[in-house]
């Protein structure tokens, strides 16, 4: 993961623009909150069809970015599968930031 989306994604935590965990993503995902969801390369394949499901469903678009220690350890909490994005601002910083790895599913 690139150092640039991590320290983004730092700076999206420390805003409290984040939520992190299955419920608070989920809840964010269909009350229109989220702007962007991101989710580790890592995940087993029922997380990832549930939030491309999910994310489809509500026209939120989900990428893909490092590993669940990656994702974890840029927003200073452990394992994180699944960080959800609540401001078009920030959401679109992490976009821009782009590292190569990461893979955009509404695409």
């Amino acid at each position: 993961m690139d150092n640039k989306f991590k320290s983004h994604l730092g700076l999206a935590m420390r805003a409290g623009k984040l939520v992190t965990g299955d419920e608070g993503v989920l809840k964010a995902i269909r009350s229109g909150e989220a702007q962007l969801v991101i989710l580790a390369a890592d995940a087993s394949e029922n997380a990832r069809k549930k939030y491309r499901d999910k994310c489809s469903f509500y026209g939120v678009e989900l990428m893909e970015a490092g590993t669940k220690a990656e994702l974890g350890s840029s927003i200073g909490k452990e394992l994180r599968v699944i960080v959800g994005v609540l401001d078009k601002g920030f959401a679109q910083m992490l976009r821009q930031a782009n590292p190569p790895e990461v893979k955009k599913f509404d695409e």
